[in-house]
């Protein structure tokens, strides 16, 4: 992974959806990170080419929400 984009990902991205999914979700910060981990989201997130880091923390977690209620992923039309 290329180390400016695995910046993006570690300092701008992840700790804000974490956060953001522990607060929903009432889940511990550990645990709020293991779930976004194993997710297919942070799967696609983490791959530069599929450039989901351009949505926000927020539209993000609510990707991840879904796919944890339906087990589907649904983008935002930009």
């Amino acid at each position: 992974m290329d180390e400016k984009f695995q910046s993006i990902l570690s300092v701008a991205l992840i700790p804000q959806i974490v956060a953001l999914i522990a607060v929903r979700e009432k889940m511990g910060e550990d645990e709020a990170m293991e779930a976004f981990y194993r997710s297919e989201t942070y799967e696609l997130l983490s791959r530069e080419e599929t450039k989901l880091w351009h949505y926000s923390p927020l539209t993000l977690c609510r990707i991840w929400e879904q796919e944890r209620q339906t087990g589907a992923l649904v983008f935002p039309e930009e």
